[in-house]
C-alpha cells in the first residue's frame, strides 16, 4: 500500500500523522512517529507547536498529496534530513546538499572535546576543519568561540558552496573561510585547533551500510580505503606541520579504529593527549592529539 492510499481529503492532521507513522513503522523505520511529524509539518509549512495545535484540522486533497509524496520518499529510505534539506547540529540549522554528509549526533563529540581543550573561549584562535562538508564542525566551534577565525577545506566545490551558505545564514561568514583542496594540502599554519571527520568506512563495508547512508550520503565522504584508514594517513602527514606548538588535532573515529589511528598519528610526530573521548553510546569517538614537544 502506498502512502496515497492511506490518505484522503478531509482526514485530520492527527489521523494523517498516525497513518503515516504506521506505514513507516511497517517498513521497519524505527523513528516512524517522529519522522511522520517532521514530514507533515514540512509539507504544511508549520512548526511542531502549530502542528499539535492544528491536530483536529481537516486537510485538503492537495495537502494530502504533498504529505504522501514526502512519505513515499521516506519509505524508500531517503533520510528525513535530506527530504527537509536541513539538519540541526549543535543546535544550528544546517542546509544540506548531495555532496555533504548528514551531520550526526555522535560527531558533536568532536565539538565537545575541542571546547574542553580550550582554556579561554574568548581567546583569538585559528581553527581548521579538514573535509568540512556542510561546515558543521567549523561553524559549531565558531558559534562558541567569538574571537576565533576558521578555515574549512573540502575537495568538493559544491560542498563548500553549501558550507558558505550555512556560514552566511548563521552570521558567521566574517570569521569563516573555505578552500577547495585535498584535505589540508592548501593550508599554511600555524593552527591552534584542527578538527576533522574524515571518511573512515572500509570500502568493503559500504555495501552493508543502512540505505539512508549507503544510498544518500556522498560515497567520497564515506570511503576510507581498503582498511578505512587512508584519510587518517593523509591527515597525519599534512597536519603535523600545521599545528602551533600548543595546538590540538581532534579526529573522529570509526568503530574499532582507536589504536590504529593513534599509531598512524604517533608515527607522524603527534602524541596522544589522553584516551579518546567517548560518544553518548560509549564508543571511542574523538581522538585528541598534540605535537611532540
Amino acid at each position: 500500500m502506498n502512502a496515497m492510499a492511506a490518505l484522503a481529503a478531509g482526514v485530520t492532521v492527527a489521523a494523517e500523522r498516525r497513518a503515516i507513522a504506521r506505514l513507516l513503522e511497517a517498513d521497519g523505520i524505527d523513528s516512524a512517529s517522529l519522522d511522520a511529524r517532521l514530514l507533515i509539518a514540512h509539507a504544511l509549512g508549520v512548526d511542531a507547536a502549530r502542528l499539535a495545535a492544528d491536530a483536529e484540522r481537516p486537510l485538503s486533497a492537495g495537502q494530502c498529496r504533498a504529505i504522501a509524496t514526502l512519505a513515499e520518499r521516506r519509505r524508500l529510505r531517503e533520510p528525513v534530513a535530506r527530504i527537509l534539506g536541513v539538519k540541526e547540529f549543535w543546535s544550528l540549522p544546517l542546509r544540506l546538499s548531495p555532496e555533504t554528509l548528514v551531520p550526526r549526533p555522535e560527531t558533536e563529540t568532536i565539538v565537545e572535546a575541542a571546547l574542553q581543550q580550550i582554556r579561554d573561549r574568548n581567546a583569538t584562535l585559528r581553527i581548521s576543519d579538514i573535509g568540512t562538508g556542510s561546515g558543521a564542525l567549523l561553524l559549531a566551534l565558531l558559534s562558541e568561540l567569538p574571537n576565533a577565525f576558521g578555515i574549512g577545506t573540502d575537495i568538493s566545490v559544491s560542498a563548500l558552496a553549501t558550507a558558505r551558505t550555512n556560514a552566511q545564514s548563521l552570521g558567521l561568514h566574517m570569521r569563516a573561510g573555505f578552500i577547495a583542496c585535498n584535505f589540508a594540502a592548501a593550508l599554511r599554519g600555524p593552527f591552534d585547533l584542527v578538527v576533522s571527520n574524515p571518511p573512515y568506512i572500509p570500502r568493503g563495508d559500504i555495501a552493508g551500510l543502512a540505505p539512508e547512508v549507503r544510498d544518500h550520503d556522498p560515497a567520497a565522504a564515506l570511503d576510507g580505503g581498503a582498511d578505512g584508514l587512508d584519510c587518517y594517513r593523509i591527515i597525519a602527514h599534512q597536519t603535523a606541520a600545521l599545528l602551533a606548538p600548543h595546538g590540538t588535532l581532534i579526529v573522529e573515529l570509526g568503530a574499532g579504529q582507536e589504536r590504529a589511528v593513534a599509531a598512524i598519528m604517533e608515527g607522524a610526530g603527534l602524541r596522544l593527549a589522553g584516551p579518546a573521548r567517548r560518544d553518548l553510546a560509549g564508543h571511542p569517538r574523538a581522538l585528541i592529539l598534540r605535537p611532540l614537544p
